[in-house]
């Protein structure tokens, strides 16, 4: 029974490296469209805001047509929108009048797959028949983190070979991995998130719970703590510390995601052996010591380090956050998911514009915007103390 989902698991391993590649693949082209297309900082913040709002609203409406149509259809339908929007990035802003409205679309529709993968591959993944499904999710997760890594790589040593300047050619390759995943999610088997008479929690239902409102704030903070960092890493090491590119790249975002990954692979190896409150504490209090030495310490080395270090520290906020609403609120179905992952890519696209914002404001600084940010992981550390007082207020009842 289980070993006919494995194929399914590893469709769902390969969604999220997918999403890695919606996500970073752009960022890393900040500053070529800032220099080629003569576009400010403040219109490349937008792409990120833009590209996490849109998430975030397919997070919401996906509630309503993700059960009626399915989950086989909608990972199809994610998997083609990836895939059309990378293409359209390279066609839209060489026949478009305004450059950046051709990227603003591409990356508008990609955002659209990049939701819905958001929304579906933890359901579908927490659906599988498993002996321990934290594992598994944590297991899930870490394949963000090695898509993240790969993406950075392979694109760093491309354009290092090849030039920055033929970076379509690249983006037409990365259009491939959803187009062959589509195919795959055609076939597998996809197991039905709650039981055969059983019915999820309304959206409603859910809004009654006090745990479920603190566990919306803390996945907010996950996602804006790791994106802050992790979107204007490639920018930051290039401009803010002085390195080239191929330095950048790979000091910065790769080793983020790299130690983000490995973060989540040793929760998945040893989660059943470690106390989830006390690593995630611990991992809010180095993420804010990773935040300071980023935006406080000149020295490039020092500023390199931080950014791997806050890469480590995110990487359990995020799916121990879904550990623990999956562990509090049963039965939550779609719309515990759905919301979740809204709540989260609010985060995602906060977390980037703050620090865009308050860079902006400093004329460029991202030391000062990231500095800001550092708000999230504190407020995350907030949040984990108090749904552990209220999870205990319950036990006691």
């Amino acid at each position: 029974m289980k070993n006919q989902y494995n194929k399914t698991i590893t469709a769902c391993f390969v969604g999220y490296i997918v999403q890695a590649v919606v996500n970073n693949f752009v960022p890393l082209l900040f500053l070529h469209f800032q220099t080629t297309y003569e576009i400010p900082l403040s219109q490349i913040t937008l792409l990120v805001t833009f590209n996490f709002g849109i998430q975030l609203l397919i997070d919401l409406i996906s509630v309503v047509f993700v059960d009626k149509i399915g989950y086989r259809a909608s990972m199809i339908l994610a998997h083609a929108l990836s895939a059309s929007g990378l293409l359209f990035l390279t066609i839209l802003p060489e026949i478009l009048p305004v450059p950046f409205i051709g990227i603003l679309i591409s990356v508008m529709i990609y955002a659209v797959g990049g939701g819905l993968l958001e929304v579906l591959v933890s359901p579908v993944v927490e659906a599988c028949p498993s002996d321990n499904k934290e594992k598994a999710m944590s297991m899930l997760h870490s394949f963000y983190c090695w898509g993240q890594a790969g993406v950075v790589l392979i694109s760093t040593l491309f354009f290092f070979m090849a030039g920055i300047d033929n970076w379509k050619i690249l983006a037409i390759v990365w259009a491939i991995l959803p187009v062959c995943n589509a195919i795959v999610f055609a076939k597998v088997p996809i197991a039905p998130l709650i039981k055969e008479g059983d019915s999820g929690l309304k959206i409603k239902e859910l809004f009654r719970l006090k745990v479920f409102w603190i566990l919306c704030i803390m996945m907010l903070c996950a996602g804006a703590s790791e994106q802050a960092v992790s979107q204007w890493a490639s920018t930051f090491a290039e401009q803010g510390l002085g390195v080239s590119k191929t330095i950048g790249d790979l000091a910065g975002p790769m080793s983020f995601a790299a130690l983000m990954g490995l973060s989540r692979l040793l929760y998945g190896k040893f989660g059943d052996k470690l106390d989830l409150d006390k690593f995630m504490r611990m991992s809010c209090l180095l993420c804010i010591a990773a935040y300071l030495c980023i935006s406080l310490v000149p020295l490039p080395a020092v500023g390199l380090v931080g950014c791997a270090v806050c890469g480590f520290s995110v990487g359990i906020m995020w799916p121990g956050t879904f550990s623990k609403a999956s562990a509090a609120v049963k039965g939550g179905g779609t719309a515990l998911f759905a919301m979740l992952a809204l709540a989260g890519d609010v985060g995602c696209s906060g977390g980037p514009t703050l620090a865009g914002f308050i860079s902006g404001c400093f004329n460029g600084e991202l030391r000062a915007g990231i500095l800001a940010a550092i708000v999230f992981p504190v407020l995350l550390l907030i949040g984990i103390q108090l749904a552990k007082k209220l999870a205990n207020n319950s036990a006691d009842k």
